[in-house]
Protein backbone atom coordinates (compact mmCIF):
# COMPACT_ATOMS: atom_id res chain seq x y z
CA UNK A 1 0.00 0.00 0.00
CA UNK A 2 1.03 3.58 -0.60
CA UNK A 3 -0.42 7.05 -0.22
CA UNK A 4 -1.39 6.83 -3.89
CA UNK A 5 -3.07 3.48 -3.36
CA UNK A 6 -4.30 2.83 0.19
CA UNK A 7 -6.43 -0.11 -0.97
CA UNK A 8 -10.10 -0.82 -0.48
CA UNK A 9 -11.20 -3.03 2.42
CA UNK A 10 -13.70 -5.75 1.55
CA UNK A 11 -17.27 -4.47 1.29
CA UNK A 12 -16.35 -0.79 1.59
CA UNK A 13 -16.83 1.94 -0.97
CA UNK A 14 -14.96 5.22 -0.96
CA UNK A 15 -13.30 7.35 -3.58
CA UNK A 16 -9.97 9.12 -3.52
CA UNK A 17 -8.81 12.12 -5.53
CA UNK A 18 -6.93 11.31 -8.73
CA UNK A 19 -3.24 10.57 -8.17
CA UNK A 20 -0.40 11.03 -10.66
CA UNK A 21 1.20 7.73 -9.57
CA UNK A 22 -1.71 5.53 -10.73
CA UNK A 23 -0.29 4.93 -14.25
CA UNK A 24 3.12 3.99 -12.81
CA UNK A 25 1.52 1.67 -10.26
CA UNK A 26 -0.35 -0.02 -13.10
CA UNK A 27 2.84 -0.34 -15.18
CA UNK A 28 4.78 -1.90 -12.31
CA UNK A 29 2.09 -4.48 -11.58
CA UNK A 30 1.54 -5.20 -15.27
CA UNK A 31 5.27 -5.93 -15.65
CA UNK A 32 5.17 -8.26 -12.64
CA UNK A 33 2.19 -10.17 -14.07
CA UNK A 34 3.66 -10.35 -17.59
CA UNK A 35 6.92 -11.67 -16.17
CA UNK A 36 5.13 -14.37 -14.18
CA UNK A 37 2.60 -15.45 -16.83
CA UNK A 38 4.67 -14.96 -19.96
CA UNK A 39 3.21 -15.62 -23.40
CA UNK A 40 -0.18 -16.58 -21.97
CA UNK A 41 -0.85 -12.85 -21.64
CA UNK A 42 -1.93 -11.62 -25.08
CA UNK A 43 -2.83 -8.15 -23.86
CA UNK A 44 -2.72 -6.21 -20.61
CA UNK A 45 -4.49 -2.88 -20.19
CA UNK A 46 -5.10 -0.36 -17.42
CA UNK A 47 -8.82 0.22 -17.16
CA UNK A 48 -11.30 1.29 -14.51
CA UNK A 49 -11.46 4.76 -13.04
CA UNK A 50 -7.77 4.96 -12.09
CA UNK A 51 -7.06 4.83 -15.84
CA UNK A 52 -9.17 7.95 -16.51
CA UNK A 53 -7.08 11.08 -15.92
CA UNK A 54 -8.45 13.59 -13.45
CA UNK A 55 -11.40 11.74 -11.90
CA UNK A 56 -11.93 10.34 -8.42
CA UNK A 57 -11.73 6.58 -8.09
CA UNK A 58 -11.82 3.74 -5.64
CA UNK A 59 -8.14 3.31 -4.67
CA UNK A 60 -7.74 0.10 -6.69
CA UNK A 61 -5.83 -0.40 -9.94
CA UNK A 62 -7.90 -2.50 -12.38
CA UNK A 63 -5.91 -4.57 -14.86
CA UNK A 64 -7.53 -6.17 -17.88
CA UNK A 65 -5.61 -9.32 -18.79
CA UNK A 66 -6.34 -10.79 -22.22
CA UNK A 67 -5.82 -14.51 -22.78
CA UNK A 68 -6.68 -16.90 -25.62
CA UNK A 69 -9.46 -18.63 -23.65
CA UNK A 70 -10.96 -17.82 -20.26
CA UNK A 71 -10.24 -21.38 -19.06
CA UNK A 72 -6.52 -20.58 -19.19
CA UNK A 73 -7.00 -18.73 -15.93
CA UNK A 74 -7.30 -22.15 -14.26
CA UNK A 75 -3.76 -23.01 -15.32
CA UNK A 76 -2.20 -19.83 -13.99
CA UNK A 77 -4.23 -19.45 -10.82
CA UNK A 78 -1.38 -20.94 -8.73
CA UNK A 79 1.03 -18.41 -10.24
CA UNK A 80 -1.31 -15.53 -9.41
CA UNK A 81 -1.72 -16.86 -5.87
CA UNK A 82 2.10 -17.01 -5.58
CA UNK A 83 2.15 -13.31 -6.56
CA UNK A 84 -0.17 -12.60 -3.61
CA UNK A 85 -3.49 -12.58 -5.44
CA UNK A 86 -6.66 -14.26 -4.28
CA UNK A 87 -8.60 -16.21 -6.92
CA UNK A 88 -12.15 -14.83 -6.66
CA UNK A 89 -13.66 -16.90 -9.49
CA UNK A 90 -15.90 -14.73 -11.63
CA UNK A 91 -16.42 -12.32 -8.73
CA UNK A 92 -19.98 -11.82 -9.90
CA UNK A 93 -18.82 -10.58 -13.32
CA UNK A 94 -19.89 -13.08 -15.99
CA UNK A 95 -17.21 -13.76 -18.58
CA UNK A 96 -14.40 -12.61 -16.27
CA UNK A 97 -11.99 -14.42 -13.95
CA UNK A 98 -11.06 -12.14 -11.08
CA UNK A 99 -7.89 -12.06 -9.00
CA UNK A 100 -7.58 -9.54 -6.15
CA UNK A 101 -4.38 -8.38 -4.45
CA UNK A 102 -4.29 -7.48 -0.77
CA UNK A 103 -6.71 -7.79 2.13
CA UNK A 104 -7.51 -4.16 1.39
CA UNK A 105 -7.56 -4.56 -2.38
CA UNK A 106 -4.92 -2.51 -4.19
CA UNK A 107 -5.14 -4.27 -7.56
CA UNK A 108 -7.81 -6.34 -9.28
CA UNK A 109 -7.04 -8.38 -12.40
CA UNK A 110 -9.93 -9.13 -14.71
CA UNK A 111 -8.96 -12.00 -17.00
CA UNK A 112 -11.02 -12.16 -20.20
CA UNK A 113 -10.60 -13.55 -23.70
CA UNK A 114 -8.32 -11.19 -25.64
CA UNK A 115 -10.29 -9.21 -28.25
CA UNK A 116 -13.50 -10.93 -27.10
CA UNK A 117 -16.73 -9.09 -26.21
CA UNK A 118 -15.72 -8.42 -22.58
CA UNK A 119 -12.31 -7.10 -23.68
CA UNK A 120 -13.85 -4.77 -26.26
CA UNK A 121 -16.60 -3.55 -23.90
CA UNK A 122 -14.19 -2.72 -21.06
CA UNK A 123 -11.85 -0.81 -23.35
CA UNK A 124 -14.66 0.96 -25.23
CA UNK A 125 -15.91 2.40 -21.94
CA UNK A 126 -12.44 3.45 -20.82
CA UNK A 127 -11.60 4.99 -24.18
CA UNK A 128 -14.90 6.90 -24.35
CA UNK A 129 -14.23 8.50 -20.96
CA UNK A 130 -10.64 9.31 -21.87
CA UNK A 131 -11.80 11.01 -25.07
CA UNK A 132 -14.62 13.08 -23.56
CA UNK A 133 -13.85 15.13 -20.45
CA UNK A 134 -17.53 16.05 -19.88
CA UNK A 135 -18.49 12.38 -20.00
CA UNK A 136 -15.70 11.50 -17.56
CA UNK A 137 -16.88 14.20 -15.17
CA UNK A 138 -20.49 12.99 -15.43
CA UNK A 139 -19.29 9.49 -14.53
CA UNK A 140 -17.30 10.89 -11.63
CA UNK A 141 -20.37 12.77 -10.33
CA UNK A 142 -22.43 9.58 -10.48
CA UNK A 143 -19.70 7.66 -8.63
CA UNK A 144 -19.48 10.34 -5.92
CA UNK A 145 -23.25 10.22 -5.39
CA UNK A 146 -23.32 6.41 -5.28
CA UNK A 147 -20.30 6.16 -2.98
CA UNK A 148 -21.95 8.55 -0.53
CA UNK A 149 -25.13 6.43 -0.51
CA UNK A 150 -23.52 2.98 -0.50
CA UNK A 151 -20.45 3.19 1.75
CA UNK A 152 -20.81 -0.45 2.86
CA UNK A 153 -22.57 -1.97 -0.15
CA UNK A 154 -20.26 -2.42 -3.10
CA UNK A 155 -22.86 -4.40 -5.05
CA UNK A 156 -25.36 -1.53 -4.84
CA UNK A 157 -22.63 0.95 -5.80
CA UNK A 158 -21.73 -1.14 -8.85
CA UNK A 159 -25.36 -1.73 -9.81
CA UNK A 160 -25.96 2.02 -9.68
CA UNK A 161 -23.35 2.55 -12.41
CA UNK A 162 -24.72 -0.11 -14.77
CA UNK A 163 -27.12 2.02 -16.84
CA UNK A 164 -24.45 4.70 -17.38
CA UNK A 165 -21.82 2.15 -18.40
CA UNK A 166 -24.22 0.39 -20.77
CA UNK A 167 -25.28 3.65 -22.41
CA UNK A 168 -21.67 4.75 -22.95
CA UNK A 169 -20.56 1.40 -24.34
CA UNK A 170 -23.61 1.18 -26.64
CA UNK A 171 -22.81 4.63 -28.03
CA UNK A 172 -19.13 3.75 -28.41
CA UNK A 173 -19.98 0.52 -30.27
CA UNK A 174 -22.36 2.33 -32.61
CA UNK A 175 -19.56 4.75 -33.55
CA UNK A 176 -16.92 2.28 -34.12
Amino acid sequence: MSAALPGLPKGEVFLTPPHPDWPALFAAEAARIRSALGARVLGLEHYGSTSIPGIKAKPVIDLLVGVARLEEADTFSPTMVALGYEDAGDGGVPGHRIFGLGAARTHICHVVPHEGPEWRTCLAFRDALRADRALALAYEALKVELAARHTKDRAAYTDGKTAFVQAVTATARSRG
